[in-house]
């Protein structure tokens, strides 16, 4: 959430900066809520200041043993205007902190302008693409011909876009989640931690979900629940209402979930196989940290995710998003692409996101500085390290043999008990 005071004291420039990330906000209609809520408050105080005050001349004048009645009566009437003003202060409350939790994170200055996806600078590209001598398959027919995996079972139990893992599919699966676990846990420092899968309303607003992303979401109704679309959520609000302490950051959390996504908006889009599900499984990396150092833990956010897909050889490369692609929580992102040879393009595997602190207003979570014990706010981030469905793709289709047979990757060949899937 963005503090009201910076939008009162530079109305233009965050106007800018939310019209550089696409969005059009009317910032004269916040601002008019907001002066009309400080107003209402202000009244409201003096009428209270005055009640005081009168209170105390008729507690004064009774010990004298004199007449009140006409300050009581007049006391009445101001006690029901403050009870009239404090609803409609709440109202002015309600309606402004519904504006704000509907505004955009603004994006670093860092951040280059564009409009969309095609105006992502390439930060750097890792790997070589596999050189096979054969015309390589695609990951359905890989998979299928193996028996990995099962969609058209999975449909019949679901519906399109939730994956039925099978036999060696399925361990291909779990022995991906453990080794990104493992590396990020016993080389990287990270706690690990294994969340609910459903969490409150209070919980999605705080990461950005709610209420503006209700549509993407799946609901549990009748409980007041949401299925997560990434244990971002629950993970971040481990320490929502939390004051911490300084020696403690920064706190890094490392925690496999699946994840639930209705894909509103993915009409048109390639949903073959895993390119796009309802449900798939995440490996997610959550920063709370000291806001001077939030941008410095970015890029070693990313180069934690890269390394998976290095341990892997898997070519990749890594892609900064322009103001008009970033998402609506970010102030910066960098997103991590594999190379899939059978399908011959790019598939985003990873976003990792500096929500500066965004996250942290939302989630009232703080620290208290060793210095000064003054309270500020944490700066959070997360990244995807990484999500399976389309690094399955790739490593099927990377490492695919002209017999059809799959080699497993040297990393991965203690937990799967073999060298080659056929």
């Amino acid at each position: 959430m963005l503090p009201i005071e910076t939008i009162r004291n530079n109305p233009e420039t965050v106007e800018k900066r939310l019209n550089s990330k696409g969005e059009t906000i009317a910032i004269s209609e916040i601002l008019k809520i907001d002066t009309l809520y400080r107003k209402q408050m202000g009244e409201a105080n003096d009428l209270r200041a005055l009640r005081n005050k009168v209170s105390d001349e008729i507690a004064e004048a009774k010990r004298a043993g004199e007449d009140s009645n006409d300050s009581i009566q007049a006391m009445r009437k101001v006690s029901q205007q403050i009870k009239d003003l404090e609803e409609k202060t709440q109202s002015s409350k309600t309606e402004l902190d519904g504006h704000l939790l509907n505004l955009p994170n603004l994006p670093h200055e860092s951040v280059p302008i564009g409009t969309n996806e095609k105006d992502n600078p390439l930060v750097r590209e890792w790997g070589e693409s596999p050189k096979h001598k054969f015309k390589p398959k695609n990951h359905l027919e890989l998979g299928e011909s193996l028996g990995l995996f099962d969609f058209e079972r999975s449909a019949k139990i679901s519906g399109s876009g939730f994956p039925l893992y099978t036999g060696k599919g399925a361990k291909l699966e779990r022995a991906l989640i453990n080794f990104m676990l493992d590396t990020q846990t016993e080389q990287h420092g990270y706690t690990e931690i294994f969340p609910p899968f459903l969490v409150r309303s209070e919980s999605a607003i705080t990461t950005g979900q709610l209420p503006k992303f209700a549509e993407d979401m799946y609901p549990s109704e009748k409980d007041g629940l949401w299925l997560i679309p990434t244990a971002e959520v629950p993970v971040t609000n481990i320490h929502r209402d939390e004051i911490l302490v300084e020696d403690q950051l920064p706190i890094n959390y490392a925690a496999y979930s699946a994840c639930f996504r209705r894909e509103a908006g993915s009409y048109g889009k390639d949903t073959r196989g895993f390119l796009r599900l309802h449900q798939f499984n995440k490996v997610e990396l959550v920063k709370f940290v000291k806001p001077e150092n939030s941008y410095a833990e970015l890029e070693t956010l990313v180069t934690h995710a890269e390394k998976i897909l290095q341990l892997l050889g898997l070519k990749y490369r890594v892609i900064e998003l322009c103001t008009g692609d970033l998402s609506f929580s970010a102030a910066k992102c960098y997103d991590i692409e594999l190379w899939a040879p059978g399908e011959q393009k790019w598939l985003e595997v990873s976003s990792c996101s500096n929500f500066e602190d965004f996250q942290a207003r939302r989630g009232n979570i703080r620290f208290r500085k060793s210095s000064d014990k003054k309270v500020n706010f944490v700066h959070t981030l997360n990244g995807s390290g990484v999500a399976t469905p389309r690094l399955l793709v790739s490593l099927l289709e990377t490492y695919q043999n002209k017999d059809g047979s799959i080699s497993i990757p040297k990393v991965l060949q203690s937990y799967m008990g073999a060298t080659v899937l056929d």
